[in-house]
């Protein structure tokens, strides 16, 4: 008896294998491509006359084997044939070539940050750095800072400068100082994810808004109905890389007053340009900027600012408090320094010119396609060349040892999402960003399934 139930289940596990294997033929030979959606598993079942349970098992395996993968709400898709016997691009350095994280850290400014906190390690210098954090920081901290983030336009006054521990409780602060629980926040229709993340957790509703090559559209935010807030990005919009022209500036500031709509402007990508000015300098009661040193200049030191108008100062500067969100006394020491010595500026110059010659890379190895950046920016935005599917063309980019975002990841609401997927520019050296980028022109020139691994 038991070995006849043995034999049995030998059976149902070489049946569930050998319908894996007979899709993964049909991969192998191109009858089923990259990108190919599976019948549904009940229908796949139905058609062979096998139960669900098996059809199940089946499409497990083949995605253990990585042949295909799973979209919730979608369906199942082929991902690939079988998997190259060794990586596409061979990188210098043994790992993957991050394209996803953007965080740009040169050659020499560590020697320089540590020449700048020499005075800090003393005991005397100590002091400061050791007492509690407070959401104002110190008056030479205000003063540095106001310095740091003065653009065309728009000079903050240092009163108004408070200190988070970094630009994510930044932009927490404000979104909960200006957004009730159960409140409305509109955002671009493809944002920052982060600012998705702190909205779900404080209770806020989050509102897709229209953007154009421009950046987010002012009739966009009249036609939202209420809303307690919006978070924009005018400089170097992330996903998107592109850089709100002054006129939109203008326009969106008339509506954001008309409305009586606070924008929280997000700035932490503008120290790699001058210009233009921010919103803030054409809606200044309207608008609470945030910035932090995250990019400007590591993420390791990082260090929030938020600057309100003085009707909400108090409110934001409560939620720092109330959020627990207060930065430690050392950073904002430890910053005060960098910016006073001039060290944080010297970076920043050092950082223009390499993100400079990155997007000259992207124009020269990317050309020909249809990718969105700014000039200045440390990422930029492809659309990708049908037949690629954002999805398809992540999978494909991972097997030659490459990590870039799909558009999915960006999107606010639960539409469509673009066929497009955003490089990050800034963590690869110079020499493997552009073999890199010669590998996915390849990539993008061909069509799923072309090689046999995807």
């Amino acid at each position: 008896m038991q070995l006849k139930r043995d034999n049995e289940l030998g059976a149902i596990v070489d049946d569930y294998r050998a319908l894996a294997d007979a899709v993964a033929a049909d991969i192998a030979v191109g009858r089923l491509r990259a990108g190919d959606r599976l019948p549904t598993q009940r229908r796949f079942a139905r058609d062979r006359g096998i139960a669900v349970s098996t059809a199940s098992r089946t499409y497990a395996e083949l995605a253990r084997r990585g042949l295909v993968a799973g979209e919730v709400g979608r369906g199942t898709f082929v991902r690939a044939a079988s998997p190259p016997p060794s990586p596409v691009l061979a990188e210098p350095r043994p790992g993957v070539v991050d394209l996803e994280m953007n965080f740009p850290i040169l050659d020499g400014q560590a020697e320089l940050l540590a020449v700048a906190l020499a005075g800090l390690v003393r005991a005397d210098g100590l002091r400061a750095g050791l007492a509690p954090g407070r959401a104002a920081g110190t008056e030479a901290a205000r003063r540095a800072t106001a310095q740091l983030l003065a653009g065309p336009g728009w000079a903050p006054d240092p009163e108004q400068v408070l200190f988070a521990g970094n630009g994510r409780q930044a932009i927490a602060a404000a979104v909960g100082a200006l957004v009730p629980v159960g409140g409305r926040l509109g955002v671009e229709a493809l944002t920052y994810p982060v600012t998705r993340t702190i909205a779900a957790r404080l209770g806020v509703e989050v509102v897709p808004l229209a953007v154009d090559g421009d950046g987010l559209q002012p009739d966009a935010v009249r036609a939202a109905g209420r809303l307690d807030a919006v978070f924009v990005q005018p400089t170097m919009h992330n996903p998107l890389g592109t850089t709100m022209p002054v006129a939109r500036r203008r326009e969106l500031a008339a509506v954001l007053v008309d409305q009586d709509v606070p924008a929280i402007e997000d700035r932490v990508y503008s120290f790699l340009r001058d210009d233009p000015p921010p919103l803030a300098a054409f809606a200044p009661e309207h608008v609470v900027v945030v910035d932090s040193l995250s990019k400007r200049v590591a993420p390791g030191t990082t260090l929030g600012f938020v600057v309100p108008p003085t009707a909400r100062h108090q409110r934001v500067r409560g939620a720092i408090r109330a959020g627990g969100w207060l930065a430690p006394s050392f950073s904002v020491e430890a910053a005060t320094r960098w910016m006073a010595d001039g060290v944080v500026a010297e970076i920043q110059r050092a950082k223009r010119e390499d993100a400079a010659r990155r997007q000259a890379l992207v124009a020269q190895r990317l050309a020909g396609f249809t990718v969105r950046a700014d000039p200045a920016a440390y990422h930029c935005w492809w659309e990708l060349p049908p037949p690629w599917r954002a999805e398809t063309f992540v999978a494909a980019a991972a097997r030659r040892g490459i990590a870039v975002t799909p558009a999915a990841s960006y999107a606010a609401g639960a539409g469509h999402a673009p066929s497009a997927v955003r490089l990050a520019l800034a963590t690869p050296p110079l020499d493997v960003l552009a073999t890199t980028l010669d590998v996915l022109a390849g990539l993008g020139r061909g069509a799923p399934g072309d090689d046999g691994t995807e």
